[in-house]
């Protein structure tokens, strides 16, 4: 693929996924516009947190593992059986999952969100009920997108990705004056299954999708390869969605609202955060596997250290901008309907302290997508597991009492920091990683502290009767401030 393709792509799917991430968001403004911080909101948010974990853990792990055994086999023929025992038997163990869920709604609820008072626990567990169908739609989702990824149809997945977004609001804001608060119910399993169908759509038009059950696994080597690579990806690839998970069930101990506060919160760090991640692995992540595949360790260490520099380019100045400016910007956003100041306060304290680890998150995503193509799973596993179920319960445990809701913000910032650096030291080892010339690091520091000055003084200095006219001047000075020394310093063109 020429370097001029490669950023096309990049390019494109940027352009989708940014729609796609922003209708999710205004999925979320939609939810504080409905029920600002309120019990409501908080049942809402935890009926759904399952079926998206769910989503992102397993059909993370399937599509990984799918990407780097599929794009290494040679015969149409094995392909072909590899793909039917992979629908047989993910069909089969969704089914079951998602009917466990539905009869069983209420107790698992409860074993995980036990901090919630009776009447939350009914609504969260009716709520629950109704979005569990979505479990099965959003893993299958996610494996289809891999199998179109691996065969370079990469605007396909990330168009039914929007779809899912936008149909989801959609319902709920229909459904809503009739049914109040149960037509997000109805709007998670049905977005998900139209984002079924527009991948099989694709699947179908480019002559993939002819899957037949088959029960008998005549591929072993590849199948079990793919579980080898899979279980560790459970563990150690999605720790975004663990943290997440974890959060909710630490703050549905606390009073009604915070889970809400955590989530808008949460979101607001995630969009430009997920903006560039999803884009840069969606297209990185299969030339990972053949440059694997082919040891070329050079190419390999000039796109690990390139994608660096540019997260941090890029996010870096963001999340300083997000800090200074965390209360009118979670103001401008959501401070309407039931989303009142006191919502925006506790918001906005919990924004500032995750956008710390904005970077720490992203790069801990794509440091991880070169270990697992390379399927040396060992380090983000161990990493992962130590820095989620270590540091971040740790810190949420011993200071919940005394600080709530901010010690599990500091939590997830604090281990975030933690895993990057542990990756980043044995990633240069593990993976034989060299790093690029040193001048163009120093200039990116450089340019990084003048943008953290230049920001932190037009929050002193550009003062109007209007937050959203001091928001827009602070950031188009930002803005121009930033480019101008990236490009002065040839980040820019050098990249």
């Amino acid at each position: 693929m020429s370097t001029k393709r490669f950023f096309q792509l990049i390019g494109v799917v940027t352009i989708v996924n940014v729609l796609s991430r922003f209708l999710g968001f205004v999925r979320e403004a939609v939810i504080g516009y409905q029920f600002g911080t309120s019990s409501l909101a908080d049942s809402v948010i935890l009926a759904y947190t399952i079926p998206n974990f769910v989503y992102s853990v397993l059909g993370g792990a399937v599509a990984t593992a799918y990407i780097s055994v599929y794009s290494k086999m040679d015969h149409d023929i094995h392909k072909q059986r590899f793909h039917d025992v992979i629908f047989t038997y993910l069909l089969l163990f969704c089914v079951g999952l998602t009917g466990f869920f539905m009869i069983l709604s209420k107790q698992v609820v409860q074993l995980f969100f036990n901090g919630l008072h009776p009447s939350e626990v009914a609504m969260t567990s009716k709520l629950f009920f109704m979005m569990a169908p979505a479990t099965l739609f959003l893993v299958f989702s996610m494996w289809f997108s891999g199998i179109l990824n691996v065969r370079g149809q990469f605007y396909s997945a990330s168009f039914a990705t929007l779809a899912n977004n936008a149909f989801f609001i959609f319902i709920a804001v229909l459904l809503y004056p009739a049914i109040g608060v149960y037509a997000y119910g109805w709007g998670a399993p049905v977005s998900a299954a139209i984002m079924v169908a527009v991948l099989v759509y694709y699947m179908h038009k480019s002559g993939v999708f002819c899957f037949r059950l088959r029960f008998h696994v005549s591929e072993k080597e590849y199948v079990l390869r793919m579980l080898k690579i899979a279980m560790p990806v459970l563990l150690g690839g999605a720790t975004l969605q663990f943290y997440f998970f974890i959060q909710r069930m630490f703050a549905s101990r606390l009073d009604d609202g915070y889970v809400a506060a955590l989530n808008y919160a949460s979101k607001l760090v995630q969009l430009p955060q997920m903006i560039l991640m999803t884009a840069a692995t969606t297209v990185i992540y299969p030339l990972l596997a053949k440059k694997t595949a082919e040891q070329d360790y050079e190419g390999i260490s000039q796109i690990f250290f390139k994608g660096l520099r540019l997260l941090i380019m890029f996010i870096v100045p963001v999340s300083v901008f997000v800090y200074v400016y965390a209360e009118p910007i979670v103001k401008i956003i959501f401070e309407y309907g039931s989303f009142t100041a006191q919502s925006t306060s506790m918001t906005a304290e919990m924004l500032k302290i995750f956008v710390i680890g904005m970077f720490a998150h992203a790069a801990n995503l794509f440091v991880t997508r070169f270990f697992y193509a390379m399927e040396k799973s060992f380090a983000p596993v161990a990493t992962g597991i130590v820095a989620v179920f270590g540091v971040n319960i740790a810190i949420i445990s011993f200071f919940i009492d005394q600080y709530g809701a901010s010690s599990i913000a500091w939590g997830t910032t604090i281990s975030a920091l933690f895993q990057f650096f542990s990756l980043l030291v044995l990633g240069t080892r593990q993976l034989k990683l060299r790093m690029d010339t040193g001048a163009l690091w120093g200039k990116l520091l450089l340019s990084l502290f003048i943008v953290t000055v230049v920001v932190w003084l037009s929050r002193l200095w550009i003062h109007t009767d209007y937050d959203l006219l001091d928001l827009c001047l602070a950031g188009c000075l930002f803005a121009v401030t930033a480019y101008a020394l990236f490009r002065t310093a040839g980040l820019l063109s050098r990249g």
